[in-house]
Formats: structure tokens, C-alpha cells, sequence
């Protein structure tokens, strides 16, 4: 706590750190790698400034890339606009434009474009002015440009993350809005179900949703409970999302050029072993792991979760 405090998050309340590293430590973060940020804002329904964790592109970036992000563009920005903005003089570009590449499990790569305007997107000086604050006058193009790659980060991975980031919010109102009224049940005596969950993207969704259960992502009663809050599942598509995820086999056969590929763990995957390790015993198991990760930079960053988690154990 006082390394956040004094280092990573210097002026910050201790509830908020504490938020910090309760939003961390439920996404499976570090909180001294600085994944997230204490974004000050004005909650119009209280009247009042709170603090709001919101994640930085930072870690979009991270999530994106132990995805399948194979790349952003990058960015692209349209003409200069030169004008007054609450009574400051500022010239900005109109629009950003940013893509993001994901490799499908087809192979096929997909484009995800994002189209970002400048004016749509600037934090102002404060809730009663409409001049933008000295990071948006000072860096008109790089807070642009933040704001497109999150947005396409968004539109390639929803899987990763869905709120906006802290380079987008800082600045912004929190508008609470009106609760919705729920009505009574049906005169019937019986709750209103929600209708069943189409058959049609049922079909579309069960790979992703396989997929990701296979990676230790969720558990398929995870899964269920998300998708039956949109529709009613049969017991047959509860039972394909809880069917057993085939192994991978024990031997696998040299390819045409005799060649036989190693079997390969995904970074999430050793880093939950690594944290999940209880003795060193268990920790030294996990650790002959890392080798299976592809990236070089994953690996890297899993032996320092290693040298960690051993300090640890052995303290």
C-alpha cells in the first residue's frame, strides 16, 4: 500500500488504491505494473467527484496480443481544424482512424477500423467548462489517437474488455441516469421468461465459447448463466457447452517433412498455475511450463512471475 500510494498513485485516497487492487486481483493483475487507472469524475446524480478504476490502452494492448492481435495500424489522422473550443484557441485534428488485425481460428485475418472525431472525444478543463484540459491542448494528437486504438481494441476483442479507458473518460461526467421501473409480474400468476436463446447464434457463439473455456478463460457453468440471462437455453445447449473438451493426444505424429510439433500453453494459462502454486514443490511443476509459450516476451515476463512467486514462498 504505501509503494501505491507514494509511487504509482501519488495523492490518491487509500479506498481508491484499495479498489485498485480489488479490480486486479479479480482480473488476475499485478497492480504494481500499473494496469489500471484512478480516473477522478463527476457523478451528476450525486453532485459530487468519485473516483472510478477504469483500465488504461496499456492493457488493452496486453489483453489484445495474448488474443490474437497480430498488429494496429498506424494511425491516421484527418484535416487540421482551427477554432475556438470554450474560449480557447486550438487547432486539432477532425478525426483519427486506427485498425486492428485479429487472426481468426480459421487463419483468415480480420480488420477491425475505428473512426474517431476529436470533438466527440476531448476532456474538458472541468464539468462547467467546454475548454479541454492541458493533456487534450497539449497533445491533441496522441489523445486522439489513444482513443481510436482503444476503440478498435474494443471492436476486435470484446472479449477483452468493453468499458472505456482512462485516456478516454478523464475529465467526463458519470451520468448516472434514471433507474428503470419493474413492473409486477403478469396478471397470469406466473414471471415473464425471456424467450429461448436462437438457435441460429447459439450455433455461432458455442465455438467462441468452447474456445474459451478450453483456455481456462471461464467455466462453461459461467458461460450458461451469461447466456441464459439472454434467452432461455435448452437442455441440449446446456449440455454441448458442458461437453467435455477433447485432450489433445498424448503422441502426435511427424508431419510430411517428419517434424513434430511441440505441444504449446497459452501465457494465461501458466501464469493462473504460477499464482495458484501453493508450495515449491508445485511451483518448480508450473515453472518447467514456461518453455511451452510461444513468446519469447511471455516467457520472460512468466519467469519473473516465477522469481516472484518463489521469494514468496520461500519468505
Amino acid at each position: 500500500m504505501n509503494v501505491l500510494e507514494s509511487s504509482l498513485y501519488p495523492g490518491a485516497a487509500r479506498d481508491s488504491i484499495k479498489m485498485v487492487i480489488g479490480y486486479c486481483k479479480a482480473a488476475g493483475l499485478d497492480p504494481m505494473q500499473k494496469p489500471v487507472h484512478i480516473v477522478p469524475m463527476w457523478d451528476s446524480k450525486a453532485k459530487r467527484m468519485r473516483d472510478v478504476i477504469m483500465p488504461g490502452v496499456g492493457l488493452y494492448r496486453t489483453q489484445a496480443s495474448r488474443a490474437g492481435c497480430i498488429g494496429v495500424s498506424e494511425p491516421e489522422f484527418g484535416p487540421e481544424i482551427k477554432e475556438s473550443v470554450g474560449g480557447v484557441e486550438i487547432t486539432y485534428p477532425k478525426w483519427c482512424r486506427v485498425t486492428a488485425k485479429r487472426r481468426l481460428p480459421s487463419g483468415e485475418i480480420a480488420e477491425f477500423t475505428a473512426k474517431e472525431f476529436w470533438l466527440e472525444n476531448y476532456a474538458t478543463a472541468g464539468k462547467d467548462s467546454m475548454a479541454p484540459n492541458a493533456m487534450w491542448k497539449r497533445r491533441v494528437y496522441a489523445q486522439l489517437a489513444k482513443c481510436a486504438e482503444a476503440q478498435a481494441l474494443r471492436k476486435a476483442f470484446p472479449e477483452v474488455g468493453s468499458m472505456p479507458t482512462a485516456d478516454e473518460m478523464e475529465g467526463k461526467t458519470i451520468d448516472m441516469g434514471a433507474a428503470d421501473v419493474v413492473h409486477q409480474q403478469p396478471a397470469t400468476g406466473r414471471p415473464a421468461l425471456p424467450a429461448s436463446y436462437p438457435e441460429d447464434a447459439f450455433k455461432v457463439n458455442l465455438p467462441k465459447w468452447r474456445e474459451a473455456i478450453a483456455a481456462n478463460k471461464v467455466t462453461a457453468e459461467r458461460v450458461i448463466a451469461l447466456a441464459g440471462s439472454k434467452g432461455q437455453l435448452t437442455d441440449e445447449q446446456q449440455a454441448a457447452i458442458r461437453a467435455p473438451i477433447e485432450a489433445a493426444p498424448a503422441q502426435q505424429q511427424p508431419d510430411a517433412d517428419g517434424v513434430i510439433d511441440q505441444p504449446t500453453m497459452t501465457y494465461a494459462q501458466v501464469a493462473t498455475r504460477l499464482h495458484a502454486a501453493q508450495t515449491m514443490d508445485q511451483l518448480a511443476d508450473v515453472g518447467s511450463c514456461i518453455s511451452l509459450v510461444q513468446d519469447a516476451a511471455h516467457r520472460q515476463e512468466l519467469a519473473d512471475i516465477y522469481d516472484q512467486r518463489a521469494a514468496q514462498l520461500e519468505g
